[in-house]
């Protein structure tokens, strides 16, 4: 039977010892992971101290056997996740809509899929994108932003639609989002399926005079005239570019192609000569790259991007 000795493990890193360097080039004070840590320092802590308060005030302060006096009886806010009403990252939920000025932005529900002409489900997409939020935080660790700290959100609940109605329904959308933008809030909206984007613009344009650039992300061109016979999902941008103040110059659209791209919708792209980015463009010109361009494009002559 043959045996072998087994190398000796290398010495740990002693003084008087050289150290071995895997990664000579590595720095850990130039590392993302570190400047994020530094980051956090910077960060004020004021929006969360409001929310503690405001959560004491309205949910009772917490039974007194607790050490963590910031935990009130009834869950308001952030904590915990599993628990709450679930607004978008447990924003604060503005029942009078006449409010939303208060704030920097609002979310706008909006809970329509009557203009898929394929399969329907995204009218549960705004509920379901409340819920799935409740895991998350205001705070994003490489950024070194907190939401919390660097605006005021609140969640305005979701615009009326009407199933199976494509123009009361885009009434309804833009009267929601023309009232959030005319207070002053950025609206952010969630759909919905893809009929939506007009209606969206036109509520923006409609609190201006001043030219607004689109930029849109899809693996779906969304701007033929018409889609059995109606103002569909594949349309939105046809519509929103007709706007006196949106021009289709203005309209940059990220990440089209594939097999699911009809071609009334590249015809009219061509004849209104927009811009396209495909994944291919994407990977050749980087992220950063694509973005600059698509800002650029966007941006042309205008004073605000969709």
């Amino acid at each position: 039977m043959r045996t072998t000795m087994r190398q000796p493990l290398p010495p740990f890193a002693l003084p008087g010892r050289d150290k071995r360097h895997h990664h000579p080039s590595y720095s850990k004070l130039e590392s993302q992971g570190w400047k994020s840590v530094e980051a956090e320092g910077k960060l004020s802590a004021k929006g969360w101290l409001r929310e503690v308060k405001w959560a004491k005030e309205m949910g009772l302060p917490g039974a007194e056997c607790l050490t963590d006096k910031s935990i009130p009886t009834f869950a308001r806010g952030e904590l915990p996740h599993f628990a709450g009403i679930n607004t978008f990252l447990k924003a604060p939920y503005v029942e009078n809509v006449r409010d939303v000025g208060q704030y920097d932005a609002a979310i706008v529900g909006i809970p329509f899929d009557s203009g898929t002409t394929y399969r329907p489900g995204t009218r549960f997409g705004p509920q379901g994108i409340r819920r799935i939020s409740a895991l998350y935080t205001p705070y994003n660790y490489e950024l070194g932003v907190d939401l919390r700290e660097q605006m005021t959100l609140c969640d305005a609940g979701d615009v009326f639609t009407i199933p199976a109605n494509l123009e009361k329904s885009f009434d309804q959308i833009t009267r929601g989002v023309a009232h959030v933008a005319s207070s002053g809030a950025l609206p952010l909206m969630l759909g919905g399926d893809h009929s939506i984007g007009f209606p969206c613009v036109r509520g923006i344009a409609q609190c201006t005079s001043k030219n607004i650039g689109i930029i849109h992300f899809d693996r779906h061109i969304d701007i033929q005239e018409k889609d059995l016979d109606e103002r569909m999902h594949t349309t939105p941008w046809y519509w929103a570019t007709e706007l006196p103040n949106v021009q289709a110059k203005n309209l940059v659209q990220v990440g089209i192609g594939g097999w699911q791209v009809p071609r009334p919708g590249v015809q009219e792209a061509r004849r209104r000569q927009t811009n396209v980015l495909t994944i291919d463009d994407m990977e050749k010109l980087g992220i950063e790259k694509t973005a600059e361009i698509a800002l650029e494009l966007a941006w042309d002559g205008c004073d605000a991007v969709y």
